[in-house]
Order: structure tokens, then C-alpha cells, then sequence
């Protein structure tokens, strides 16, 4: 079985980290892509298993020489997914599980044509208001910008290879991973299929012959 990128995208308090890191703690088959950041680490966050935490200049360096799959800035930090990250996972005859931002998902898919893209959706408006604090609990001007983002992320979703909706958590992550493992059977993704089908042709048809013959018989 050939590996591949899966990405989760959804919008932010929709899930997909949550589903990202259900996946990992469920199967032996998928990795994770650490992330690179030049924001400083939260209290508990250790650089290498959270985040790579690198100044802005590093990041930079890296973004010159090509390091970066995709890489972008939110609220005046920089955040990307490196392509060594990815081919390390791949190289461990494990799928790559990413959790990224639309524009990220796109550049996976264009490095990697055959990556699995999963729109992971809130199932209802006032339910993503409610995950993201709700209006009490947020101020009022981050609130509305991310429902603002929220809705031009939506309307990527029909691009993507599948559209998830998160109701219960338990169900998502089953979901996701029945898309894993329908996409492993993929022909595309079995070199092992061409040889198997080619010897089960070849006895199928030895055996049409023995009858055949034992019929003239």
C-alpha cells in the first residue's frame, strides 16, 4: 500500500485538530506533521512534539530555500507545514495527517497530486458560535472575524474530496478513518494489486484449459 497526505480543513472550533489527534491516538498507519512556528510556545508546548518553534528570521530562511510545503501568517505570526516533515511520515510506510487552512490545502494538493482533502463542517451555525465561546465568552471583534473567516472557508468545501460534518466526535473520526482506508484500497495506490491480479488470471485461465481439455477427454 502506497501512503499518501490526508488533510483536515475546517473552520476554526469546527474540529479538525480534535480529529486529527483522535486518528493518531486510534491507528498505527498515520503520522503527524509537526508544524513550524514563529510564535512562542504555550505553557506546556515543547518545540519538535507541539511545534518547531523558530525566529522569524529562520522561518524566513527556510521559506527562501524552498522548505516549505505552504506556509502563511495569522495575527502577525508565521506558521507552515515542512515538506520534511511530510516525506519522513510517508518514507515510515504511514499515511501524513495535516490539519491545515485552505490555502495550505491547496498546496499540498498541487506537491502532492495524490493527497485526500476533508472539508470537516460544524453541523449547524449557532453550534460553531457555541465552540467558539459564544458571544460571551469571546470579544466581540475576534468573534466576528472568525465567523466572517468561517464562511469564506465554507465555501471552499465543495473542492475538496469530501465534506465531513462533525455533530458527535465519536462518529467523525469513524468517518474519517472509513475514508482512509476506502481511498488505501485505491488500484492507484496497491502495486502489489497489478501482480496479484496478473497470478489470479494466470490460474483462472490454466484452470479453464485443464477443463477444457479434460472435457475433449
Amino acid at each position: 500500500m502506497k501512503p499518501f497526505p490526508l488533510v483536515l480543513s475546517s473552520p476554526s472550533g469546527a474540529g479538525k485538530t480534535t480529529i486529527a489527534q483522535a486518528l493518531l491516538a486510534a491507528r498505527e498507519d498515520v503520522g503527524y506533521s509537526i508544524s513550524a512556528t514563529t510564535r512562542a510556545p504555550r505553557p506546556g508546548e515543547q518545540d519538535g512534539r507541539d511545534y518547531f518553534f523558530l525566529t522569524r528570521e529562520e522561518f524566513q530562511r527556510r521559506v527562501a530555500s524552498g522548505a516549505f510545503v505552504e506556509w502563511a501568517e495569522y495575527s502577525g505570526q508565521l506558521y507552515g507545514t515542512l515538506r520534511a516533515q511530510i516525506e519522513e511520515v510517508l518514507a515510515s510506510g504511514r499515511h501524513v495527517v495535516l490539519d491545515i487552512e485552505i490555502q495550505g490545502a491547496r498546496e499540498v494538493k498541487r506537491l502532492f497530486p495524490d493527497a485526500v482533502l476533508v472539508f470537516i463542517l460544524p453541523p449547524s451555525a449557532p453550534e460553531l458560535l457555541s465552540r467558539l465561546g459564544g458571544s460571551r465568552g469571546t470579544r466581540a471583534a475576534t468573534l466576528v472575524r472568525r465567523l466572517r473567516r468561517a464562511v469564506e472557508e465554507i465555501a471552499e468545501a465543495p473542492h475538496y474530496d469530501f465534506v465531513v460534518v462533525n455533530e458527535d466526535r465519536t462518529t467523525t473520526v469513524a468517518e474519517v478513518a472509513a475514508i482512509l482506508d476506502a481511498e488505501s484500497r485505491r488500484p492507484c495506490r496497491t502495486p502489489e494489486l497489478a501482480e496479484q491480479l496478473d497470478a489470479l488470471g494466470r490460474d483462472l485461465a490454466a484452470l479453464a484449459a485443464k477443463l477444457e481439455t479434460s472435457k475433449e477427454a
